[in-house]
């Protein structure tokens, strides 16, 4: 049995680290789960966000852009607010 004297190595997590932010600084795509999508909220009834969201699905297909609602909420009068996220191109 292997006995730990203490912390882990962190060479392997520094070099990461390094590597992600030479690859920010040259203007390389963000891959933090924010910038890698286009995103666009809306706020429109019931019925029309529906219209709305089909459109996005037509235009930039789950498959190939990964479309998806990435969050909704009810507001008043029958209103939704939503953003709808997919990947910049199909490539």
């Amino acid at each position: 049995m292997a006995k730990f004297t203490g912390p882990p190595p962190l060479d392997g997590l520094k070099r990461r680290l390094d590597a992600h932010r030479q690859n920010r600084a040259a203007g390389g795509r963000k891959n933090d789960g924010q910038g890698m999508f286009v995103r666009q909220t809306f706020c429109l009834t019931r019925e029309e966000a529906r219209v709305k969201a089909k459109e996005w699905f037509d235009e930039y297909p789950k498959a190939a852009y990964w479309t998806e609602v990435e969050s909704w909420r009810p507001l008043e009068g029958d209103h939704i607010e939503f953003t709808m996220r997919r990947l910049p191109s199909a490539d």
